[in-house]
């Protein structure tokens, strides 16, 4: 049976059952992902970052946008339902909008790794050069934020057989076992799970809701405002009805540039006022349920998977 080397196939049924604090059936967290494009990235030859020859202005000043007016309006949104948000970070937004980043942390947000620029993939890079580029990532946001970066989110999803091996080793060398333990590029589950790294670092795959990002549900999937907030109740439903027997994770991956439109913002506050109304739900950060995981949950898990592989 082939499996991608990184997790072992484990059933979502009878496995040992997730309990998160207070009894919470959902952990939820939101992911702003605070990027930044260049007008004139370098050329990548297995993809363009633009549908158009540079200078891309209309894709660039979008997302300038985002950063501009879109980010305010995210942020008061998050602020008004004490929501904490998980920052997949552009580390060269430090430079470019050090303001971006101060709001943030003052509000004590986390800020994990999407790369330096979205515009920079990992497609073609060498296993030296993407083990530097995460370097400088969790070292950029270490010197700009004082946090030692726990999760990592590959720019523009451009994740490399290597990846994961390289952040958990990175993450060690940096900072010991205080950071590079989770990743966001796996979406195999709705529940945090254990992953294998080369160094043997005990490392998870943190849902991160695929399916619900902003981007992928308007640029890709065209739905309407009206449509997204219904299939945020729909999927915070079901995983709240599942989660009374084993915790569960929803994550709502955003983008300033799409979901604070003007037209589309309403819709994101109507399915927070849903979650957040909820009892028995855990309003969090992407790193509060990592470490909750890994004190609590990673060794039943890792313990399971084992025991049932060596059934097979």
């Amino acid at each position: 049976m082939e499996k991608l080397a990184a997790y072992d196939y484990w059933a979502y049924n009878n496995r040992p059952k997730i309990k998160w604090p207070n009894g919470a059936k959902v952990a939820f967290w939101v992911a702003p992902n605070i990027e930044y494009y260049e007008l004139n990235p370098p050329p990548n030859p297995s993809r363009s970052p633009w549908p158009q020859p540079n200078p891309a202005v209309p894709g660039f000043s979008i997302r300038d946008w985002g950063n501009r007016v879109g980010h305010q309006r995210q942020m008061a949104l998050l602020d008004k339902y004490n929501i904490r948000g998980s920052v997949s970070l552009s580390v060269a937004l430090c430079e470019h909008h050090p303001e971006i980043i101060q709001m943030c942390k003052e509000r004590d947000w986390e800020f994990f790794s999407h790369g330096v620029y979205n515009t920079r993939y990992t497609y073609n890079m060498s296993e030296a050069q993407e083990r530097e580029m995460i370097r400088d990532s969790i070292e950029t946001i270490y010197k700009h934020t004082g946090q030692k970066c726990a999760g990592y989110l590959a720019p523009a999803l451009s994740h490399s057989e290597h990846t994961l091996d390289i952040f958990a080793e990175v993450g060690t060398e940096l900072f010991g076992d205080e950071a590079g333990y989770y990743t966001c590029d796996l979406f195999h589950d709705d529940q945090p799970t254990p992953v294998n790294t080369r160094s043997g670092k005990r490392f998870i795959s943190m849902p991160y809701s695929l399916e619900m990002n902003d981007t992928i549900v308007y640029a890709v999937n065209k739905v309407e405002p009206r449509q997204y907030l219904k299939m945020l109740k729909r999927h915070f439903d079901r995983l709240y009805q599942e989660g009374a027997e084993s915790g569960t994770v929803m994550c709502i991956p955003t983008h300033s540039y799409q979901v604070s439109n003007a037209h589309r913002i309403k819709a994101f506050e109507e399915a927070l006022e849903y979650i957040t109304g909820h009892p028995d739900v855990w309003v969090a950060t992407g790193k509060e349920i990592a470490d909750y995981y890994l004190a609590n949950c990673y060794d039943d898990a890792s313990s399971d998977i084992a025991a049932k592989l060596g059934g097979r």
